[in-house]
């Protein structure tokens, strides 16, 4: 298979807590694994990579809340001719996967092990049964790795910029509310503490204590700080400028350097500045259904997808909400979730969220959700280019043969109910109306700009051509686009198939370092209460015990001294009570949501991943002892990583988020 060219650019109390056991041995076998054929050949070579005169530099880049087919060199029809180069360039991986939501990733990504272990149970501290349990602390926890700090003592300059998410207490703050970047390796940073921005264009209050520069709380756009002023500020094009600025302020001392972008586009709030703000205008008037079948063509034209490949037919036209069960909010419901089923007597769920498809809309509702589309399509051009300019840098300051490149997003596409899952035609009406219409993605000067979001039927698109959106166990809300350069790299390579995990990234830097991840063992620590080594599986670093990295380094596949799959072994999650679990040779995939997202019976889902990895046909009927046992597998796995399986799942938009640590005005918002 030839790679085709890529085009340049696209027009409840717990009675008994689960115990960790067998840590050691047993965590790092629920690795990920391969879902394609274990023959896997890669038919493009790469070209070896030039010797370097030091260890290689490392830029990681990581979009926040992008869909799969979002970008050019994934079957988008958004401008972004820099991905598209670096991939023309470079490697796709195609079947790279990620936690449901951006504080699960993030932490796995730092501390390269499962999130229950290191205290992102769920994002932020959980408000039922589980609140106070170990794992959901709701911030990086003192048992986590950090990557950034093994980078830092091995030699290596660390960069961060953009949103950090996994802790909010500056150095003398206040206590077990988790740690800033400063705290964690990063020599540098400029971070974003909580999950979201208020206003892209900044104006953070005077007592704002939403982001901090290398562990002092700061004002972005603040006069007489980088950014200029208020007006002068955008998220994206600051952060880029940041890390441009930490790279230099130590070029030349012969140190490589590892800078982690982090940036907070797409997300919402919906809002880019001139001329992408307009750039979109009309591209998107024909709808939802149009744009998604064309990035399915588009990306069987790449060779993204098989061209047999049948993608998810798309949710049924939903213009009114399934009913929750005659139970639901009161004392007597009993709630299904991945351990009780009908079967059992458990059959109470919530409602479903209306859903409709372009037709069932009215015109004024098409013309703002076309805008919303315009909107955040500007968003990932204006990524995009600022992408260009610190690969430019790179170039200019003859850094970037040298420099590994790897782009990724956090989550699939966030389609987060416009109206909390009532019909948002009243919402959608009135942003059409003129005045309101012509503000749309504009900064409004305030702290909080009008939280803007595309909704779910364009998270759909994004997430084309897979089943599902981010806080979900489908493919699309845990496959996201991938792109990888080594180097020296002089010519690109056919698409890397093999399942990758996000927790492989953190192994691969330090395989590109050159630094050995700890390993001693660490002592036992018997509970005289329990009976229980709480440091069963740890290992020691410095005078700490944490638990130890348990991805795969992409190195072997990537540089083709490996063939077959970068893991062989089960693969589980759980986040909102909802799971999955890969079989060990790939092929089958069991998934389990609350209904109406699952089925009404509370039962598992089962999909062969070799022939249906859109998820259009649920087979566990005809593979019940199969489905059994993956189950059964999922169970060990949460037993494993101490995962508590709440008495009533919410799944992500179905949640109350509690404040954030930071910021607890920010919670009457409802920002997540």
């Amino acid at each position: 298979m030839t790679t085709p060219a890529l085009p340049r650019r696209h027009g409840r109390k717990i009675g008994t807590i689960l115990a960790l056991s067998g840590l050691a041995a047993t965590l790092s076998a629920y690795g990920a694994l391969d879902v394609t054929p274990t023959t896997t050949i890669l038919a493009t070579p790469v070209t070896p990579a030039a010797p370097a005169a030091k260890r290689p530099n490392i830029l990681y880049i990581m979009a926040d809340d992008l869909g799969y087919s979002d970008i050019g060199a994934f079957g988008g029809e958004i401008e972004t001719p820099n991905l598209d180069a670096l991939a023309r360039g470079g490697r796709l991986l195609t079947n790279h996967h990620t936690g449901t939501v951006c504080a699960i990733t993030r932490s796995m990504l730092i501390s390269g092990t499962d999130h229950h272990l290191v205290g992102e149970g769920t994002m932020g501290a959980p408000r039922d049964e589980r609140r106070g349990l170990p794992g959901y602390e709701g911030y990086l926890n003192n048992s986590a790795l950090s990557v950034a700090q093994l980078l830092n003592d091995g030699g290596y300059h660390t960069y961060m910029a953009g949103k950090w998410h996994l802790g909010s207490s500056i150095v003398g703050g206040a206590a077990n509310k988790g740690k800033t970047p400063d705290q964690w390796g990063f020599e540098r940073s400029y971070a974003l503490l909580p999950g979201a921005a208020r206003n892209h264009f900044g104006h953070e209050p005077a007592d704002s204590r939403n982001y901090t520069e290398d562990g002092r709380y700061v004002r972005p756009g603040e006069p007489g700080t980088p950014g200029g002023s208020p007006e002068a500020f955008y998220s994206t094009d600051f952060y880029t400028q940041k890390l441009i600025s930490y790279i230099d302020s130590r070029r030349g001392d012969g140190k490589p350097f590892f800078a982690y972008a982090a940036y907070t586009s797409p997300h919402w709030p919906l809002q880019v500045p001139e001329p992408y703000l307009s750039k979109y205008k009309g591209r998107y008037d024909q709808g939802y259904e149009v744009v998604r079948a064309a990035r399915i063509a588009r990306m069987k034209e790449l060779g993204i997808i098989p061209a047999d490949f049948t993608p998810f037919g798309g949710v049924p036209d939903l213009p009114t909400r399934t009913p929750a069960s005659a139970n639901n909010d009161t004392p007597r419901a009993r709630y299904v979730n991945a351990n009780h089923g009908a079967e059992l007597g458990y059959v109470d769920h919530g409602p479903g969220n209306v859903n409709k498809r372009w037709d069932s809309l009215t015109p004024l509702e098409k013309k703002a959700q076309a805008r919303y589309m315009e909107i955040y399509a500007g968003m990932v051009d204006n990524l995009d280019h600022n992408i260009g300019l610190l690969i430019q840098h790179l170039k200019d300051i003859g850094e970037y043969e040298n420099t590994f490149i790897m782009f990724q997003s956090d989550n699939g596409a966030e389609g987060w109910p416009i109206n909390g899952g009532d019909d948002p035609k009243r919402t959608d009406e009135a942003n059409a109306q003129p005045e309101a219409y012509a503000q749309l993605g504009r900064d409004n000067g305030k702290a909080s700009a009008q939280r803007l979001q595309y909704g779910l039927r364009w998270a759909e698109v994004s997430a084309a051509p897979f089943r599902n959106v981010k806080g979900n166990f489908h493919e699309g809300g845990v496959s996201t686009p991938l792109i990888v350069r080594l180097p020296g790299q002089q010519q690109g390579a056919a698409p890397l198939r093999a399942f990758t995990f996000v927790t492989d990234n953190t192994a691969t830097f330090l395989d590109l370092a050159g630094i050995a991840a700890p390993s001693q063992p660490a002592p036992a620590d018997i509970d005289a209460k329990t009976g229980r080594d709480r440091n069963l599986g740890k290992v020691v670093h410095g005078a700490r015990h944490v638990y130890p990295i348990t991805g795969k380094s992409l190195l072997p596949l990537l540089q083709e001294r490996h063939a077959g799959p970068v893991h062989t072994a089960p693969f589980g999650d759980e986040s909102y009570g909802r799971a999955y679990l890969f079989s060990a040779d790939g092929r089958w995939k069991a998934v389990w949501a609350e209904p109406p997202q699952g089925p009404v019976s509370g039962a598992w889902q089962l999909f062969d991943l070799h022939t249906d990895r859109g998820e259009n046909h649920d087979v566990a009927g005809q593979h019940a002892a199969l489905t059994a046992q993956l189950v059964a597998q999922w169970k060990t796995y949460m037993r494993q990583v101490g995962g508590v399986e709440p008495l009533r799942p919410g799944g992500f938009y179905g949640t109350k988020f509690p404040a954030e640590p930071n910021d607890d005005k920010k919670a009457a918002a409802g920002h997540p």
